[in-house]
């Protein structure tokens, strides 16, 4: 039977009442609480009722604020279909794309604001924006309030100006270190942390089943060739370096290795040592030695041909050794061959096959493919093209990378929309449409790589299964980073729930049970209409394990006959015991 709340004056029959996010609500109104729930779980709609409760309790605004343009596009028109009166409210956007004087005239005229926090830390610095009055800040993909993120300050701007802020954040994944979970609590001054997982009762079966499978590929031989001089190349400087003492972790050259062999060949430069100087640069030439073979090696082509485009463009103002890097024979030798290569590694021909199955079984499926370079993106956009049934489309970024535009927000949103309606059935992007978009109908999501972060890959994970059953499928090449980033990710997504539940022992606020902030919320169906908080109490009570009088299961026999030990075991070494002297 389906359940849908119902908020005095501002919410209808809309959102579908589940008892975990009505608990969510009660808490998030008791003060500044972050909300953990796997991707699509509903952390929106808990916003949707505490921006309610909100608006009702209090005269004033609301603001909630999301990192990209689609996102605000995205929450915008899912407010405009929950709230009731919503053109009373004035919803408005503000993004980068509206004019500063516009901005000014608009601030003061709604009473909920979806934004992008550039814009809000940008105009409360200026002083066209005041925040006094602000009486809920919500803030969506709370991960980001780190470091100098314009998230992060926003929501110390807002608890400086306003006399009571009350702040919801929400994220699917808050972090795998317990120092990135407590900093995001203390910048946005976090009182509670709520938090559910897929596996508990009352949440798993509302979520769709999600199959997850890997897909081991060869690397071409051709590619395999290409990095055989580039090999031999860095591990001669690690050799090198090695010998010196700076490069000490076994095995192969690695990302990580070389990072500490910098740090010891800078702080000898530190202490007089000139020789170091030398170590620094080639230690520079083996980073970027790193990350070129790693792009051949799980990318392809296309993506090694992007990062040379890239660290060449700034060869003008950057350091000798990229220079030197760019002028060596050997680099000079593979851009030649790799402009005169197509695509060919095996990653883009499994795509294709994926696809081509998920579309045979179901004609009206639509996928996303996941790929880290906008090279790859463009590859695997074109290897697409004469595939029967497959009208796919790019979403890159905005920013203008080797002489090829971005794609800007309005175009991003175009493009989401077209996916969304069913113009197009497969989207290949970048790192863009990760967070937070609400693409119903994806039914395969395919990893291009494993990504090492845990935040990206729940992010990822999360464009499928959200309303029905989805797969996701990781590519994984032999033999190389692919392998050391999948595990990386795995062990990373088991330590965040630990870390969360460290920084939740030590917040000052403990868990709102009493339920007493729902007493503006309805729960009905076709039959009865139940306050909210008895219908949390029903479903705590559905889900309740219950306990059995008689405990049926066996105990296993335990066989107490033990042979006697010998008296000698009781003795020091040497020593003669009374038996001894009855045997004589």
């Amino acid at each position: 039977m389906r359940h849908a709340v119902q908020h005095t004056g501002l919410i209808g029959g809309v959102v579908e009442a589940r008892a975990y996010q009505l608990e969510a609500v009660d808490e998030a109104l008791a003060g500044s609480m972050l909300l953990v729930l796997p991707t699509a779980a509903g952390k929106t709609a808990v916003a949707w009722m505490v921006i309610a409760e909100i608006l009702r309790k209090t005269q004033g605004f609301v603001l909630f604020i999301a990192p990209t343009n689609p996102l605000v596009d995205q929450h915008i028109k899912n407010l405009k279909l929950v709230i009731k009166n919503i053109e009373e409210m004035n919803l408005i956007s503000m993004t980068g794309s509206t004019t500063p004087e516009k901005r000014k005239k608009l601030w003061k005229s709604a009473r909920i604001i979806v934004a992008t926090p550039q814009v809000v830390r940008n105009d409360v610095l200026k002083g066209t924006l005041s925040l006094k009055k602000c009486s809920l800040l919500v803030v969506d993909e709370a991960h980001h309030s780190t470091g100098k993120h314009a998230m992060a300050q926003t929501a110390e701007l807002y608890n400086s100006e306003c006399t009571n802020p009350l702040i919801l954040g929400m994220t699917a994944s808050p972090g795998s270190k317990t120092e990135l979970v407590g900093e995001i609590c203390e910048r946005l001054k976090i009182q509670r942390i709520h938090m559910k997982t897929s596996k508990e009762p009352m949440l798993a079966k509302y979520l769709a089943r999600l199959e997850i499978q890997e897909i081991v590929v060869n690397v071409p031989e051709k590619i395999r060739e290409l990095v055989n001089p580039l090999e031999l190349w860095i591990n001669g400087i690690v050799d090198r370096e090695r010998r010196t003492g700076r490069y000490v972790r076994p095995g192969n050259p690695s990302f990580g290795g070389l990072s500490e062999a910098m740090s010891r060949a800078q702080h000898a430069i530190s202490l007089g040592d000139k020789t170091a100087y030398s170590s620094v640069s080639q230690i520079a030439t083996a980073m970027t030695l790193n990350h070129l073979i790693n792009n051949l090696l799980t990318q392809g082509i296309a993506a090694a041909r992007e990062f040379l485009e890239n660290s060449s463009e700034i060869t003008n103002n950057t350091s000798k050794s990229v220079q030197n890097f760019h002028k060596d024979l050997r680099i000079i030798e593979l851009k030649q061959n790799l402009n005169d290569m197509d695509e060919i590694h095996t990653k883009v021909g499994t795509v294709r096959r994926l696809i081509r199955q998920r579309l045979r079984r179901d004609p009206q499926s639509k996928v996303i493919v996941f790929a880290s370079f906008r090279n790859t993106v463009e590859s695997l956009d074109h290897a697409l093209n004469d595939l029967k049934g497959v009208k796919s489309v790019q979403v890159i970024g905005q920013s203008d990378r080797s002489g090829k535009k971005g794609l800007k927000p309005k175009q991003q949103i175009e493009v989401l929309n077209k996916f969304r309606e069913g113009e197009y059935n497969v989207l290949v992007a970048t790192s863009v449409a990760e967070e937070g978009l609400d693409i119903p109908s994806a039914d395969l999501v395919i990893f291009y790589e494993p990504v090492g972060s845990e935040i990206r890959t729940i992010q990822r994970r999360g464009r499928t299964g959200r309303h029905r059953e989805g797969e996701v499928m990781v590519l994984v090449a032999e033999g190389t980073r692919d392998e050391n980033a999948k595990i990386s990710a795995e062990k990373k997504e088991k330590n965040m729930q630990r870390a969360v539940q460290r920084i939740r022992r030590k917040l000052p606020r403990k868990v709102h049970e009493d339920l007493s902030n729902l007493n503006n919320f309805l729960v009905k169906n076709d039959v009865e209409e139940i306050t909210a908080s008895d219908f949390i109490k029903n479903i705590r009570k559905e889900n309740r394990p219950e306990m059995t009088e008689i405990d049926n299961n066996e105990l296993p026999q335990i066989n107490n006959k033990t042979k006697p030990l010998d008296p000698s075991n009781y003795r020091p070494k040497g020593q003669t015991g009374l038996d001894e002297f009855r045997k004589s």
